[in-house]
């Protein structure tokens, strides 16, 4: 593979460990091998610029990490823009879900979907998600609900791992919601998950972690933690989706049980929000989440921060509660929504989202060593990227040491 030496960027955000985002103004950065082998400020030295050498001009543009989506539901059939009138007329998500609406209606358009229809919509986002920047991405089962199309989708997402340029980390969520067969029959449900999907799911090596939705009407804490801790027994690494709109202690369970991440979190309790950061849980939240769902609240982003917790961002990308593909616009809603800065709100995409799926040894900040998954944005600094909001402006996607997007379009 040929060297590539990126020169005169206005502005490098490495995002590093330890304060602040790591900015180097004018500088460099070389690539070969698919790795980061120098960076610096100024001029490359000469002996970088040879024949073989690619040169790209990054001058008034912001160079950063390939930015990583940390919790998205990428495998799906359907959509429900219909909810829509309900939405606006305040009816609350847990109200829809009781309709037969929310998760359920896209449960039943998930199992009828084949998986080539569900790998064709979900390349779709890929290629968006590319597009806009995202160079890996979490990607969560949860709209099967039965063994088959759980399967299926877990299967589906690991093909796209092996055939588009984004990195797919792949979490098998099948405690999204009982499903309609097992109503009133939680423990049952609980029990089939336990007993013959995730032993199947582990011993395919379809899933790296699991995830529980642990709230009001959903699973209970004591539910949660019989399967978070089922599911660590056979190998599995723990995600949880948290106190989103009730405060049910399930940010406290993800510090007790040392999950890797704990999510969305706008009514985590004090006393949660402790027991990540002593646990070492990376908090993933989704200002997208609130936004769509017009909650008027937004999860203690700076409360987290300053009481020792990593915050990482996400889009939440699902058809119901938030159907986006863009990182950027997350920028928007974390700025505004949370009062995070523009180098929390990058650090939250890169370094703190690669530690949220374990990846941080590889990705997420640009050092030398780490993969080459590099942003090129053609905006003169980060502030510019989250001030002028609703546009794309990626310019170039390089993606372990590949160019796969330039001038804004896909190779």
């Amino acid at each position: 593979m040929k060297a590539d030496l990126i020169i005169d960027a206005s502005t490098i955000v490495c995002c590093t460990d330890g304060e602040g985002a790591g900015i180097i103004e004018n500088g460099y950065v070389a690539v070969k091998d698919g790795r980061i082998i120098a960076l610096g400020e100024e001029n490359a030295p000469l002996d970088m610029r040879d024949r073989d050498t690619r040169i790209i001009n990054a001058a008034g543009k912001t160079v950063t990490p390939g930015l990583i989506d940390a919790h998205t539901h990428l495998v799906h059939g359907g959509s429900r823009e219909k909810e829509l009138p309900l939405k606006l007329k305040g009816v609350p998500y847990l109200e829809i879900l009781k309709m037969g609406g929310g998760i359920l209606s896209t449960v039943r358009n998930t199992r009828s979907a084949t998986k080539e229809e569900l790998k064709a919509k979900a390349r779709k986002s890929l290629d968006q998600m590319l597009l806009h920047g995202t160079t890996t991405v979490e990607a969560k089962s949860g709209y099967g609900l039965d063994f088959d199309t759980e399967i299926k989708c877990l299967e589906a997402a690991n093909e796209l791992k092996n055939s588009h340029p984004i990195d797919i980390v792949t979490t098998y969520m099948g405690a999204h919601a009982v499903p309609e067969e097992f109503k009133g029959n939680t423990q049952g449900y609980i029990s089939f998950m336990v007993e013959k999907v995730m032993p199947y799911v582990r011993k395919n090596n379809l899933a790296e972690f699991i995830d529980v939705f642990c709230e009001e009407g959903v699973f209970s804490p004591e539910e949660s933690r019989i399967i978070m801790q089922k599911g660590k027994e056979q190998g599995f690494k723990l995600k949880i989706h948290a106190d989103e709109i009730v405060p049910l202690q399930g940010a406290e369970l993800a510090g007790e049980l040392g999950a890797v991440s704990a999510e969305h979190l706008l009514a985590a309790s004090d006393a949660g929000i402790d027991s990540m950061a002593k646990g070492g849980v990376t908090a993933v939240l989704l200002p997208g989440t609130s936004f769509y769902l017009m909650l008027g609240k937004y999860a203690r982003a700076q409360e987290m921060m300053d009481r020792g917790v990593r915050v990482a961002l996400a889009t939440d990308y699902n058809p119901g509660t938030c159907p986006t593909e863009n990182l950027q616009s997350i920028m928007t809603f974390a700025c505004f929504g949370m009062k995070m800065t523009p180098e929390e709100i990058i650090k939250g995409m890169t370094l703190n989202a690669a530690h949220a799926v374990d990846r941080a040894e590889e990705i997420g900040s640009l050092e030398v060593g780490k993969k080459a998954d590099i942003v090129i944005f053609d905006a003169p600094n980060i502030e510019y990227i989250v001030y002028h909001f609703g546009i794309n402006h990626v310019d170039t996607v390089i993606k372990g040491g590949k160019t796969v997007v330039e001038n804004g379009r896909i190779l």
